[in-house]
């Protein structure tokens, strides 16, 4: 498991906190997949922590089902919970589809124009196949819609919750030509807005995040290891 030390582990609720997001990023962008066992003693060395920050995080981890904790065992990142992402999908989909029709209703120029700008990189990413970084400019155009409908802590509330359908958006992202139908269901977002059209932006935003969830069966079959039973 490569995990870079901290640069500065002041206190714990900091170091704690920046080692959650460091094994959460790489748990979500399944550099540690699904089952793989985590050493305490291994992540205090790694990370050059003592024992609290690192529990601390994982217990955070545990608490958004991106972890299970067994007590004097040890703890594994978790398998993927098909029903706990389809919980996951349906709250994502109930607000971004009231999102997209608020912004829809009242198109702003500016905003438009910053959408269409992570089009653009995705475009150029997915044709250079740099996955990691597309992924990191598709949450940006999700995150900028709530930042725009007035509600920006409804998206820590939706990341919060997502673990499990962020992972198989993770695993389905290579497939398929997956990537560029993302760009795709994008601009069809954008252009309902900027259309002033609030029906079709919420029929496009929700045909876009139902794709990845309807492919499941597939991804199971592919890698049945990651998935739980």
């Amino acid at each position: 498991m490569n995990v870079l030390p901290l640069e500065v582990p002041s206190r714990s609720q900091q170091a704690a906190a920046q080692v959650y997001e460091q094994l959460r990023d790489m748990i979500l962008s399944l550099k540690l997949a699904p089952g793989t066992v985590l050493s305490r003693a291994d992540l205090q060395r790694q990370f050059g922590l003592s024992s609290t920050p690192v529990r601390d995080a994982l217990m955070r981890l545990d608490e958004a089902g991106l972890v299970e904790v067994f007590p004097q065992s040890g703890t594994i990142v978790s398998l993927i919970d098909v029903p706990l992402a389809r919980q996951a999908q349906f709250l994502r989909r109930a607000i971004e589809q009231e999102t997209v029709r608020v912004l829809a209703e009242a198109p702003d120029r500016a905003l438009i124009e910053r959408l269409r700008g992570i089009i653009r990189e995705q475009e150029s990413l997915a044709k250079s196949n740099n996955l990691e970084r597309f992924d990191d400019a598709d949450l940006a155009f999700h995150k900028l819609l709530y930042e725009a409908a007035g509600v920006p802590d409804l998206w820590s509330l939706v990341r919060h919750r997502s673990g499990h359908i962020d992972r198989i958006r993770r695993l389905h992202l290579p497939i398929g030509g997956k990537a560029n139908q993302i760009v795709r269901d994008h601009t069809a977002i954008v252009n309902a807005i900027e259309k002033r059209e609030p029906d079709l932006a919420q029929a496009e935003l929700r045909g876009h995040l139902s794709r990845s969830l309807a492919f499941s069966a597939e991804l199971r079959a592919s890698f049945p290891g990651y998935f739980k039973e």
